[in-house]
């Protein structure tokens, strides 16, 4: 199926590594000029040399998605680049699991600010160049976890705001012809995820009772990703597109 990518330019942030670098080399790889952008900005570069190593449009950006001022710059970078943006990804993300009664509010914050007001803070200063242009695609990256999981009290909250967060911002942005839709992965294999100590039991368990039997790669998502993203998704918005392998 042709997307119709090339010539577009994508910001995907959180893209140093894991689902990020996977959506990050799907956009390259068909045809879009990408920012990699990272508050890694060592990873962040290992990454867009990769992808310029294979004859794809790469900038790496650091960024801190906290920070407006971070986020402003990150724009005016990425349009000085590339002329424009037409494509988000709001993947930055991190975990700090633990019961809520052992959880700081420290802990609390800085998963909902990098997830929620992180997604703000881009969406915000990406949306002028969009509505000027007439055209846009944003994703936001949720996680099965918005159902709910034990032990993630901050991610699941993060998570479920993400996608009403995607709903509000369909109907303001629509008329414009920009589309805004949710991606909420399963167990996916990633470095951070492999990191865990029970690592062996959590993929044996899915492989178990997951209807497609076997964890989600980085690739999956981006798969997704990147049709949300394409000219054939033009009248989806406001939509949740669960990667999970049938898994609820």
């Amino acid at each position: 199926m042709e997307l119709s990518l090339t010539g577009r330019t994508a910001i995907v942030t959180g893209a140093g590594n894991g689902i990020g670098a996977a959506i990050a080399a799907r956009l390259v790889a068909e045809g879009a000029n990408v920012v990699v952008a990272d508050i890694n900005l060592e990873n962040a570069e290992r990454q867009a040399e990769a992808l310029r190593r294979d004859g794809g449009k790469a900038k790496a950006i650091k960024v801190d998605v906290v920070k407006e001022a971070d986020v402003n710059a990150m724009v005016d970078e990425t349009v000085a680049a590339f002329g424009s943006i037409d494509i988000l990804v709001n993947n930055a993300g991190l975990t700090r699991d633990m019961r809520i009664t052992k959880m700081s509010e420290a802990d609390w914050d800085i998963v909902v600010d990098v997830i929620l007001k992180g997604s703000f803070n881009c969406t915000k200063a990406v949306l002028p160049h969009m509505n000027e242009r007439k055209w846009g695609r944003i994703v936001n990256i949720s996680s099965r976890a918005h159902l709910g999981n034990p032990g993630q009290a901050n991610y699941s909250a993060a998570k479920a705001g993400i996608i009403g967060f995607t709903r509000a911002m369909s109907l303001e942005a629509g008329r414009n012809y920009i589309t805004v839709n949710a991606v909420a992965p399963g167990i996916i294999n990633t470095d951070m995820i492999r990191s865990l100590p029970h690592w062996e039991k959590i993929k044996e368990n899915a492989e178990k009772t997951t209807p497609i039997p076997r964890v989600g790669e980085p690739e999956d998502v981006a798969d997704a990703v990147a049709f949300l993203v394409s000219e054939r998704a033009g009248y989806i918005s406001g939509d949740v597109l669960h990667v999970t392998g049938g898994r609820y």
